[in-house]
Order: C-alpha cells, then structure tokens, then sequence
C-alpha cells in the first residue's frame, strides 16, 4: 500500500516563507505527475484548490495566486516533491495536501495518492 507522507507546514507571519515536503512510502513502480492542493478553512476537500503540478520531466505549472511566490520541485531519484513558499499571505492559510499518480504492480495501473495534509497558517 503506497502512503504520502507531507512534512513542514506551521504558522509564519505575512511575508514569510515555509516549506512543505511529501515523500512515499510502501511498494510502486513510479511516479508520475506530483501535485500539491490546499483547501482552505471551511470548505470541503472537494473544493480544494490545485496549487502547484509537476509532471516527471519537471515541467510545473501554478495557479495565477501563486506564481513568483511559490516554487514546486521533485527528486525522481527520491520520488520527493517539495513546494517552497515565499512572501506568504493570510490567503495562503489552508491545508495543503500532496498528491501523485502512482503506477503500482502487479497491475501496473496508475493510481492517484494523497497525503494526511498539513497545516499553513499565515497571520497578518
């Protein structure tokens, strides 16, 4: 059974900057396109937000609110993604989850995985 396992996350003054890391774990044959979603408080997972992507090859991609502040990154030989935030705002306050598409044997079908989530907290 694959599992993502985030680390980082906190509270930082506006302005600030944090990391968020997500590695996995358990048995796969690789790892495909590596996400980071936020859902911010009070609503539902299901209308999280799609922060960053970045497919195998390393292309990224960003939502408009993020870009220049943020910055996604992945080792393919440690199958980690990493998301850097800098100059952080109050909106940025949610739960931020990892996510990936994870090709799993003996089916070789791809899956999609999430992390537990981990708490940003921006203040003002």
């Amino acid at each position: 059974q694959v599992q993502l396992v985030e680390s980082g996350g906190g509270l930082v003054q506006a302005g600030g900057s944090l990391s968020l890391s997500c590695a996995p774990s358990g048995s796969f044959v690789s790892i495909n396109t590596m996400r980071w979603y936020r859902q911010a408080p009070g609503r539902q997972r299901e209308l999280g937000e799609l922060v960053a992507s970045i497919s195998k090859g390393g292309m990224a991609n960003y939502v408009e609110s993020v870009k220049g502040r943020f910055a996604i990154s992945r080792d393919n030989a440690k199958n980690t993604v990493a998301l850097q935030m800098n100059s952080l705002k109050p909106e940025d306050t949610a739960v931020y989850y990892c996510n990936a598409d994870v090709q799993v044997a003996p089916s070789w079908s791809i899956r999609g995985y999430w992390g537990q989530g981990t708490q940003v907290t921006v203040s003002s």
